[in-house]
């Protein structure tokens, strides 16, 4: 255990290999609903591979043995049975009891990742609540597309082919439901599973930095951050606006209930700060301070892609990424501070319990 001396916080520290270290990206879950596992990734055997931390133990187990599987593509399973992620040009998923590898889906020749480090070029990936569908996004030349592939059978549909397509993510209340971010200047998109309903939710104002997003469980709302000025959240159905924090919230993400919401801050950091999204003021309290080095020069400026894409060093593995645990009682991050990335858990104060 570390001691966070300015929150008071103490830090549990999951991983300590020499090699870099992450739990997967904010919006995807690290632990399955019985928190039977957490999962994350390490280079500890020379590139990336799923590890999983069993949590009765506390024994570290590698998961996958598999070449250019996709660090960002890793998606548990909610009934934890297994973890889903892309490799090459195909869709795998591994059993978490035998450790056994199959390929669900081969996409053909395709590229599954842009080229970079944010947005598209991180190939995440996104399961509905029900495990049953999982969304996929590849690259067919210079088109987008994005995949649903039904787990229980392996068929799979394109359902939007379209300039880019990314950060997809199931509403956690309709499996027929899928938030995807378009261009970095028109990101916020959702479309039905069958690939009807195609429809822009929120339309960015000039200047505005519109990145970040999540849902909100039992409302059907989206959050998105307004980078560096808070949160904001559209009802999907209504199209009703509303403001949830006005703090530099950078990557917020609600617990399980949508009672309380976690983000990192940055430019400046001040720690990782908990807000209920619910009341319209999320006054932030301090949970506790990971010390990340979360590199990335671009986000202290003015909104950069106005022209387009461009080229930034920003690993995604030194930003903590806070992630909330199933049962609400904990977040798991990542942080460098000790110089390389590791996987932590801090536990809720008491007073945000219950």
């Amino acid at each position: 255990m570390v001691l966070d001396e300015r929150s008071g916080a103490w830090l549990r520290q999951v991983t300590n290999a020499s090699s870099v270290n992450h739990h997967p990206f904010f919006f995807v879950p690290a632990y399955d609903d019985d928190m039977r596992r957490l999962i994350f990734v390490s280079h500890r055997a020379g590139g990336p591979q799923i590890f999983a931390e069993e949590c009765g133990t506390g024994e570290l187990v590698q998961l996958t043995d598999h070449p250019n599987l996709g660090e960002w593509s890793v998606h548990p399973s909610h009934d934890g049975r297994y973890v889903y992620f892309t490799a090459d040009a195909g869709g795998w998923r591994v059993e978490t009891e035998t450790c056994v590898a199959e390929r669900l889906v081969d996409f053909g020749d395709v590229a599954m990742r842009e080229h970079g480090m944010v947005g598209a070029a991180m190939g995440t990936t996104a399961l509905s609540r029900c495990d049953r569908w999982w969304a996929v996004k590849f690259n067919d030349g210079d088109t987008a597309c994005l995949a649903v592939v039904d787990t229980a059978s392996g068929a799979w549909e394109t359902i939007l082919r379209r300039d880019t397509v990314t950060h997809m993510q199931f509403c956690p209340d309709d499996s027929g439901l899928l938030f995807y971010a378009g261009p970095l200047t028109d990101r916020v998109w959702v479309i039905n599973r069958d690939g009807t309903g195609n429809r822009r939710i929120y339309r960015r104002r000039p200047g505005e930095w519109i990145t970040h997003e999540s849902w909100i469980p039992g409302t059907r709302e989206l959050a998105f951050v307004e980078w560096p000025h808070g949160v904001r959240c559209v009802q999907v159905d209504t199209g009703e606006e509303r403001r949830v924090a006005a703090f530099n919230a950078w990557h917020p993400i609600c617990d399980r209930t949508g009672a309380l919401m976690v983000a990192d801050t940055n430019f400046p950091d001040i720690g990782l700060r908990l807000f209920d999204p619910r009341d319209g003021r999320g006054v932030p309290s301090i949970l506790c301070y990971p010390d990340a080095s979360s590199q990335g020069a671009h986000w202290a400026g003015a909104f950069p892609y106005e022209d387009g894409p461009i080229a930034v060093n920003a690993p995604q593995y030194t930003h903590p990424h806070p992630s909330f645990s199933p049962d609400g009682e904990r977040v798991v991050f990542t942080s460098d501070r000790t110089g390389t990335a590791q996987v932590y858990e801090v536990a809720l104060p008491p007073a945000r319990l219950g």
